[in-house]
């Protein structure tokens, strides 16, 4: 029961998501050649509505919830891996059509193949987790 608020969220994101089109397919690849607007409005208004709102948690000294105050931790220096990992992440997202909040909406949405793009992003996962001590951070 604790832990229902966290899948109301969930909910109410992955409609947000559906209804703004966000994990369509098509829009997708309209970004990826940079034919709409559409999407770069969507994260967008996605950064900036975070930037208002830990600006203000921050002013009113609002906590999170395990009661800490909420802070951004600072980045760590080295450009070439934040590029690294972006161009990943870009590469995944353009072959799958999803990055992965929107990979299990699609699940619930009826688009089944997604099943198997969960799949190969859990086994990713794991391999990173078994070569992570031999990577550069």
């Amino acid at each position: 029961m604790k832990h229902l608020k966290f899948l109301l969220v969930g909910i109410f994101f992955g409609i947000v998501l559906v209804k703004s089109e966000a994990v369509s397919w098509y829009r997708i690849y309209e970004m990826f050649r940079f034919e709409s607007f559409h999407m770069y409005g969507i994260i967008g208004s996605a950064i900036v509505t975070g930037i208002v709102l830990l600006s203000i948690a921050k002013k009113l000294d609002l906590k999170n919830t395990e009661g800490t105050p909420m802070q951004v931790p600072p980045k760590n220096k080295g450009l070439i891996r934040y590029i690294a990992g972006g161009t990943l992440f870009g590469l995944g997202w353009a072959l799958s059509g999803a990055c992965p909040g929107p990979m299990y909406i699609l699940v619930g949405t009826g688009v089944f193949s997604m099943l198997i793009v969960i799949v190969a992003a859990i086994l990713g996962t794991f391999v990173y987790g078994l070569l992570k001590a031999k990577l550069p951070h």
